[in-house]
Formats: C-alpha cells, sequence, structure tokens
C-alpha cells in the first residue's frame, strides 16, 4: 500500500500492511521546533528548522524526515496558519534556549521590559508568551467571552484567494505525493472550547445562562461555516481525505460540560456541518479533543465525528483496552501512542518501546487506527525517545 491507501483502509477499519503513522500531519500531532531541530541534529539533517505554526512554535517537518520514520499524513493549511501572519520571506531568529529556527518576516513581536514577547493587533496585544515560554497564549476575546454584539458581529468567511490557495495546494499534495491530506475545518474552528478564549469562565457563564444568546451565536457561526464548507468542497474536490475539527471538551479528570448539555446546546450545530460533508463530500471528519472525554463518544459518534485524536489514554477513563472495545467499530482512533506527559519526555527509550508497544497491540488489530503522539511533541523531549516511539510503531505488524 501506499501511504494515502494505508491511512484510508485505517480510518475505513479495514486491515493494512501496516499500521498508519502521522508525524506533524496536523497541528496537534506536531513537533515542537526545538526538539525538532535536536532530532534532525542526531540524524544529521543540517537543514534551517521553520516554525510553521508561531501560536505553538511547531516545526515544518521536512519530506526526508517524513520519510524516516514513515509518515502517511501531510497537513493542507493556509498560508497564515496563526495569528493572519503568512509563511513567507523567511529569516533567522532564535528560540528562548537558542535553538536557531527561521519564522516568517511578518512576525516581529514586541519585547516586554519582563522579556515576555507580545503580538499586536491594530496595537492592541492578541498574544503573549513568558519570558523562557515555549508558545504563545491567546489573549483576545473570542465571541463566546466577549459577548459580542450579534447584530452587528459577522463570523469571518474565507475570501477567494483562500480557496484558490486550496486548491493549487491541495491539487500539488495529490499529484506529487501519496501522503493522506488532511486540512482543518473552519472557520469558525472551535463550537465550544475556542469562542471562550480570552476569559473561558465568562464564557463558561454564559453558556449556562444565556441560551437565547447561545443560540443565536451558533446559529451565525454554523451559516458562515456551511458557506466555508461549500466552497472549501469545490476548491479541493475529492483531494483532501479527512477534515479536522479542534475542540476541547474534557480535563485531564472529566468533561468541561455535561453529557447532556452537550446534546442540548452544542451537537446540533456541529450535526449540521457534519451531515453537509457527509451528505456532499467522502471526506472523514477528525474530532481533535483531548481529555477524559469517554462518557461523551457516544454522543460524538452520533453527531458525525468519525475519527477521534489525540487519545489521551492518560487521563480519567480512558483505557486504551475500553476505548477499542466499546467504540473500536464506530470510531476510528488516531494517536493514543503512549503518555506524552510522563514517559515521552522522562521515561528512557526501552520504556517507551514497551508502552508503545503495548498500546499497539489493542488499537491496531483489525483496523480503524492511525499511530500518533499525544499531541504536539513538546519542548525538552529527548530525540532518542522521539525516535524509539516513531520506530517501534514503523516496525509494528498487526
Amino acid at each position: 500500500m501506499n501511504s494515502r491507501q494505508r491511512v484510508l483502509a485505517a480510518i475505513n477499519h479495514q486491515p493494512s500492511d501496516r499500521v498508519p503513522i502521522d508525524m506533524g500531519g496536523t497541528r496537534q500531532s506536531g513537533i515542537a521546533a526545538s526538539t525538532y531541530h535536536r532530532l534532525k541534529q542526531k540524524l544529521g539533517l543540517a537543514t534551517p528548522t521553520r516554525v510553521y505554526d508561531l501560536y505553538q512554535m511547531l516545526a515544518e517537518v521536512e519530506r526526508p524526515i517524513r520519510e524516516r520514520f514513515g509518515a502517511d499524513v501531510i497537513g493542507l493549511n493556509r498560508p497564515d496558519v496563526a495569528f493572519g501572519i503568512v509563511n513567507q520571506d523567511w529569516k533567522p531568529w532564535q528560540l528562548f534556549d537558542g535553538t536557531p529556527v527561521e519564522v516568517p518576516d511578518g512576525f516581529r513581536p514586541v519585547v516586554e521590559p519582563s522579556g515576555d514577547l507580545v503580538i499586536l493587533r491594530d496595537d492592541e496585544p492578541i498574544a503573549r508568551m513568558p519570558k523562557d515560554g515555549f508558545y504563545f497564549d491567546r489573549v483576545e476575546k473570542f465571541p463566546g467571552a466577549a459577548h459580542v454584539d450579534l447584530d452587528a458581529y459577522q463570523p469571518p468567511l474565507l475570501g477567494d484567494e483562500v480557496f484558490e490557495d486550496y486548491r493549487v495546494q491541495a491539487e500539488a499534495l495529490y499529484q506529487n505525493t501519496d501522503f493522506a491530506i488532511v486540512a482543518p475545518l473552519g472557520p469558525p474552528y472551535e463550537l465550544f472550547y475556542g469562542l471562550g478564549t480570552g476569559d473561558f469562565e465568562m464564557w463558561m457563564i454564559t453558556l449556562a445562562s444565556e441560551p437565547d444568546y447561545v443560540s443565536a451565536l451558533y446559529e451565525k457561526l454554523v451559516a458562515a461555516w456551511l458557506v466555508n464548507l461549500e466552497r472549501f468542497a469545490e476548491a479541493v474536490g475529492d483531494r483532501v481525505q479527512i477534515l479536522q475539527v479542534n475542540d476541547d471538551f474534557g480535563t485531564q479528570h472529566s468533561l468541561f460540560l455535561s453529557v447532556e448539555m452537550f446534546r442540548r446546546q452544542i451537537m446540533p450545530y456541529y450535526q449540521r456541518g457534519l451531515d453537509w460533508i457527509h451528505h456532499n463530500t467522502n471526506m472523514k471528519v477528525l474530532l481533535h479533543s483531548d481529555g477524559a472525554i469517554f462518557p461523551l463518544l457516544p454522543s460524538l459518534i452520533e453527531t458525525g465525528f468519525d475519527i477521534l485524536n489525540p487519545v489521551q489514554t492518560s487521563a480519567a477513563g480512558m483505557d486504551a483496552q475500553r476505548l477499542k472495545d466499546e467504540f473500536g467499530d464506530r470510531m476510528a482512533f488516531w494517536g493514543g501512542s503512549l503518555d506524552c506527559q510522563k514517559t515521552l519526555p522522562y521515561g528512557t527509550p526501552d520504556e517507551v518501546v514497551r508502552e508503545v508497544e503495548q498500546h499497539l497491540r489493542v488499537f491496531a488489530p483489525g483496523g480503524g487506527y492511525v499511530f500518533a503522539s499525544v499531541h504536539n511533541i513538546q519542548a525538552g523531549v529527548p530525540p532518542e525517545n522521539v525516535v524509539a516511539m516513531f520506530d517501534t510503531a514503523l516496525a509494528f505488524q498487526p
């Protein structure tokens, strides 16, 4: 099988010649630029390390690295991946830990007296990275937290130039590679968690106490989403296999909201978009949601989500065997490699191998599984552990 066939088999719950692998195919299965740079040094690749996602400081994973680790997935992203800064005109820069990288010329953060980095838009701060930090925190308020004037509010509709870029990129990736192609689904990107950016507590109060406002906001968001969806599908045709939604519904220990509240206030709006996708395209829909979301999975499947990422097996109730037994025939799993908060950064390579093999033996049989890190590989992870993780998956036979 080639990569695209391998991934398609997996997400359709069919066996494949080996477990498909995602290394850097999404902005939630990527690798911190500092860790990636050290990994390249270990492997003898002396190319500049580019930061393509300035929000999370993620590296652009290059073709030789993808091939070295058997990666089967590539992302289709807008040129302005984060903060509206277009990935072009690369220039040298340096991370806090001294790692040399390249960043887009439009990335010009203000350095405060404290050493913090601040990104401004119209002279207002929209994101901040603390001194010696690893990624930015958004500080601008999104529509839920900001409690916008709905009469004046217009959710973003993508312009002609964006869809033309999607069309050109999709054609190039489809014709010149055999990777499975994953594209983020939006805007809007998150109908729950992301709306609270800037003041999540206020958004949760609004969600619980102002159902009319929430419903009217969702109506506007979904109307724009459906327009963007239709134009995206026209632009890329059958070249994109997977559409991605990001929305965090869980903490390490429990859900952010009850199943009943999800079904009443959020599910109907997601369902409208996912129904359109399934009725009008052949694309599968991947949901990225961290945390302890086991009680929500039946509702997510009913909503129309086909694939779950990152499969955080270290969260409460997210046992690998339980997930496979309960939902493995109805939902594909994408991630679930090992504990990326403990074992990957702090374990030995042998411990990484043992945990990866344990999870592969659970998730891989019968298909329905794509191997990936559980969220992005963070700064400080030893490159030896990254090698151990992906080499174990590449050698595994289901």
